[in-house]
Order: structure tokens, then C-alpha cells, then sequence
């Protein structure tokens, strides 16, 4: 369970993080959740797909790192083996909390990549109790997650709206003949995209819809590229045994 504290430079004036990827610093997660205005970032590395959510909206995207439940087939004992890091990733441990109205930053005290004093890490805060340069990007990143979560409602409903959203499933055949199928996810209705009028294109190109619709579906290629890394790891894992 997580160990949620307001951030203060007080409790936590000796707290660093983490900042490396590599196995057993909570990275093990075969997708995280992502928005609109990150999937031009993402759609060259990685699947961007949806699925049902509990909430006020009903879906939710996703970047895709894996096929099984805690397989991150970008994540290397070397690092993260891809340019761009999805900022849900990136953000660890921080999150964004509420004070009122008033927008705080969190932490999860319990979250590995959370070390104390003279600990592995980048210092929260410098010695007399101002921002380090640490905190002050991962502020950034926070307000752009926050920004992007606030708009990614407006998105989602556009696509129920023009029934965009379909479901499928993707038959997976591995090179030591081992077959799985992945399904309860969504990705974009390309023929009732291609289908919808003058008027709706316009309508989501003005809200700045349309962009990310084709970022979606352009990023479906990388499926072939994420079945490759399943193949080179089980390779791996196999040579290890």
C-alpha cells in the first residue's frame, strides 16, 4: 500500500529519489496510463490503446510496455531502452495532491526509489529548505501531467461521441511457437473515422482532437516492435537459465 505524504521540506528535508530505470524501482507495469497530449511523444515507441475505467469518463488511454501482467519489455537491467519515458513513468514517486483548491505535490514515502540522508538519489530539497533542481522539473511535470488529465476528459468524450472507439483483440504467435491472445482493450474505428463528415472533422480538428486521433492509430505499428522485444527477452531469459 502507499504511504501518501504532503511534500514539505521539513518532514522530508533529507529525501532523494531514485532517478535511474532499472528492475525493482516499481517500473515492472505492462502499460500506464498516458493522454492525449502526450501521444505525439509516444507514438513512435510505444502501442497507445484504451481501456474501460471506473469514473466520470469511461475509457482511458494507455501506453502499451507489455503483453503479461508486471512485464515491461522496455525496461533493461541498462536502463529504458527507448528515447521518450511516459510522464505517469517518469513522475515516480510524486503525484499531485489538493489543498483546497490549491494544487500540492505528493509523495509515496513507501515507493522504492525513495531513499533518505546520504542515500542513492537526487536531493528533494537543498540544504536550507529551498527547491533543488530535481524538484523544480518534476513540478513541471506534474503541471503537465495535471494540464493533460484536465483536457483528456474533453478528448475521450469526443470519441464516444462519434462511436471512434472499437474493441479488439491481437493473436500473438512467439518464436518458440507459443500463441496468446490479447484482448478487452479499444483502439480507434479507422472506417468510422474515415466515414464521419466535413462538419465532425472540423469540429475535432478545432478541439484539437484529430491530431491525437492519428497519433493513436499511427502508433499501432509498434505492435510488431513490442512482440520483437517479448521474443529477444524470452531469448534472454532462456540463455540465463
Amino acid at each position: 500500500m502507499p504511504n501518501i505524504a504532503l511534500l514539505n521540506n521539513v518532514d522530508h528535508k533529507d529525501l532523494r529519489i531514485i532517478t535511474a530505470n532499472r528492475p525493482g524501482l516499481g517500473d515492472e507495469v505492462a502499460w500506464v496510463t498516458t493522454f492525449a497530449q502526450e501521444f505525439r511523444l509516444l507514438q513512435s515507441d510505444y502501442p497507445i490503446i484504451f481501456r474501460r475505467a471506473e469514473g466520470a469518463v469511461p475509457f482511458e488511454a494507455v501506453a502499451l510496455m507489455g503483453f503479461t501482467e508486471n512485464e515491461n519489455l522496455f525496461l533493461e537491467p541498462s536502463g529504458w531502452d527507448a528515447p521518450a519515458i511516459p510522464l505517469m513513468i517518469a513522475r515516480q514517486p510524486f503525484l499531485i495532491g489538493r489543498n483546497g483548491d490549491e494544487l500540492m505535490i505528493q509523495v509515496d514515502l513507501d515507493n522504492p526509489r525513495v531513499t533518505r540522508g546520504d542515500g542513492e538519489g537526487e536531493p528533494v530539497f537543498l540544504p536550507h529548505g529551498g527547491n533543488s533542481e530535481y524538484l523544480q522539473r518534476v513540478n513541471a511535470m506534474l503541471s503537465v501531467i495535471h494540464q493533460g488529465m484536465e483536457a483528456e476528459a474533453g478528448f475521450l468524450w469526443a470519441l464516444m461521441k462519434h462511436e471512434l472507439l472499437e474493441t479488439f483483440a491481437l493473436d500473438i504467435t512467439l518464436d518458440d511457437g507459443s500463441q496468446s491472445r490479447m484482448s478487452g482493450f479499444y483502439t480507434i474505428h479507422e472506417e468510422r473515422l474515415a466515414a464521419l463528415s466535413p462538419a465532425a472533422l472540423h469540429e475535432l480538428h478545432q478541439a484539437g482532437h484529430l491530431a491525437p486521433i492519428y497519433y493513436a492509430l499511427a502508433s499501432l505499428s509498434n505492435f510488431r516492435g513490442l512482440i520483437d522485444r517479448k521474443n529477444r527477452r524470452m531469448k534472454a531469459d532462456a540463455a540465463r537459465r
